[in-house]
C-alpha cells in the first residue's frame, strides 16, 4: 500500500534536505559539548549555534542582539518557561479562544496560584473577534499570549492589529508561531511582539527536540529562568548568571537537533518563505475545492484560503470521524490526525466538540497528486457509507 503523509501540523515529514546529514556530521564528526571545552570542535560547534540564532533572528525580524534568541527543547518549554517565569499571583492575561494545550495548560496551573486570564472571542470559523479585546483589558492585565496559526483549522491572529492594541495600552504580546514560523513572514518588530515562542520540528523542517523562544531586553529583566543549572560560565557561583541566553539555558542543549534545524533554516532562506507558502496554500487550497463538492462533511474553518494555513479540518456529518481517520489510514494508507487536537476550547469554539475533526496538515514536500489521491479517497468513504445506508 501506498503511504501519504498529511500529518504536517503534527510535525513535518519529510523534513529539508541536508537535515539528517547534518545531524549525522555532529555525531560522527563532531561530538563536542559547548561552553564547556576549550577546544577547537568545541568552537565549531559554538559556530554553528551562533549561525542558527542569527537566522532566526533574521527569518522573524527580530530588532534585539542574536544573545536574545534562546534555545529549549520545545516550543511547550518554551511557554512553560515564559508563562512560569513571567506572571505572579495577581496578574491577568488574555489569550484567545482557540489555543492549543501548550498555551492553556501552564495557563490554568497557574491560574490556581492567583494569576486570572480571559478568552478573546473568536467566530464560529475560529477567527479572532479583534474588536472585543480592548473591552477585556483590566488595570491589572499583563499581556496577550496568542497563537499565530490555529492547529486544527488553520484560522490565522491578526498579529499587527494585535500588536498595535498591546502598544496602545503599554501591555506586552506574546506569540505561539508553532504552525507558521517558517511559512508566514512574521516581523516581530513591525507587530510589537515582545516574546515569539517557535517550535524547530513543523514548517521550519528540522529535527524533533528542539525550540526556543526570542524575547525582548525588556522582558529578558523580567521573566525569571525557569531551570537553572550548570551554563558553562561563571562557574565560580551557584547564582544563576543574569545575561543571555545563559539566563534561560541551562545544562546540555541539544546540539545535533540545532546542527539539523542550522540545515533547515539555511534551505528555507534559501527557497523562501513566500515561495514554500505559496506551494502549501496551493495544495490546501485543491483539497478544499474537491471537499466542497462533497455533501455530508463541513470543512471546519475559514472559508478563504487566503485566511488560513494549510491545515483544513474535516468534519463528518454521518460518520464517526476516528472510523473515517482509521478507513483512511487502513485502507488507503493516509496519514491525518483525527480527535481534539491538544486544544478542547478551540473545538468548542469551532461547533467540533466532544467529536472532533479529521485534520489534513499539507507541508512543504506534498504533491498535487496526493491532494487530489486524498480528496478521492474521502469521496470513497462518503459514498461507501450512503451506498451502505441505502442498503
Amino acid at each position: 500500500m501506498r503511504r501519504v503523509y498529511l500529518d504536517n501540523g503534527s510535525t513535518s515529514f519529510p523534513k529539508a534536505p541536508g537535515v539528517s546529514d547534518a545531524v549525522k556530521f555532529f555525531m560522527d564528526e563532531v561530538g563536542a559539548n559547548v561552553n564547556r571545552g576549550g577546544y577547537e570542535s568545541a568552537y565549531s560547534a559554538e559556530d554553528v549555534i551562533m549561525e542558527t540564532r542569527e537566522m532566526l533572528k533574521k527569518l522573524f525580524h527580530f530588532p534585539a542582539k542574536t544573545r536574545n534568541v534562546i534555545f529549549t527543547p520545545n516550543i511547550t518549554y518554551s511557554l512553560n518557561y515564559i508563562i512560569k517565569g513571567w506572571l505572579k499571583p495577581g496578574d491577568h492575561v488574555l489569550v484567545s479562544s482557540m489555543e492549543h494545550n501548550a498555551m492553556m495548560r501552564p495557563i490554568v496551573q497557574m491560574a490556581a496560584q492567583g494569576i486570572t486570564f480571559d478568552r478573546i472571542p473568536c467566530d464560529r470559523n475560529g477567527e479572532m473577534l479583534v474588536e472585543k479585546i480592548e473591552e477585556l483589558i483590566r488595570p491589572e492585565t499583563k499581556g496577550i499570549l496568542t497563537l499565530h496559526g490555529s492547529n486544527i483549522c488553520g484560522s490565522i491572529m491578526p498579529l499587527e492589529e494585535i500588536g498595535q492594541i498591546c502598544k496602545k495600552h503599554n501591555i506586552k504580546f506574546v506569540v505561539d508561531a508553532a504552525q507558521t514560523a517558517g511559512v508566514f513572514p512574521i516581523d516581530m518588530e513591525k507587530m510589537n511582539i515582545d516574546i515569539l515562542a517557535f517550535t524547530g520540528h513543523k514548517s521550519l523542517l528540522g529535527p524533533q527536540g528542539i525550540g526556543g523562544f526570542l524575547i525582548s531586553d525588556e522582558m529578558a529583566k523580567v521573566v525569571d529562568p525557569l531551570i537553572t543549572g550548570g551554563t558553562g560560565s561563571v562557574s565560580d557561583s551557584e547564582i544563576q548568571p543574569e545575561f543571555l541566553p545563559d539566563k534561560y539555558e541551562s545544562g546540555t542543549p541539544n546540539i545535533p537537533a540545532i546542527y539539523g534545524l542550522h540545515a533547515s533554516l539555511k534551505y528555507i532562506m534559501e527557497k523562501g518563505i513566500d515561495s514554500i507558502r505559496e506551494e502549501e496554500m496551493k495544495l490546501a487550497g485543491a483539497f478544499m475545492e474537491k471537499m466542497n463538492e462533497l455533501e455530508g462533511v463541513r470543512i471546519v474553518g475559514p472559508n478563504r484560503v487566503e485566511n488560513r494555513s494549510p491545515v483544513v479540518s474535516l468534519d463528518f456529518a454521518d460518520r464517526d470521524n476516528a472510523e473515517v481517520a482509521f478507513i483512511l489510514d487502513s485502507e488507503y494508507g493516509i496519514a491525518t490526525r483525527t480527535g481534539l487536537h491538544c486544544a478542547p476550547n478551540a473545538h468548542k469554539t469551532l461547533d467540533t466538540y466532544p467529536q472532533g475533526t479529521v485534520r489534513f496538515a499539507f507541508g512543504h514536500f506534498n504533491t498535487m497528486e496526493e491532494v487530489l489521491y486524498a480528496a478521492n479517497a474521502v469521496k470513497e468513504v462518503l459514498l461507501s457509507n450512503h451506498m451502505e445506508n441505502e442498503l
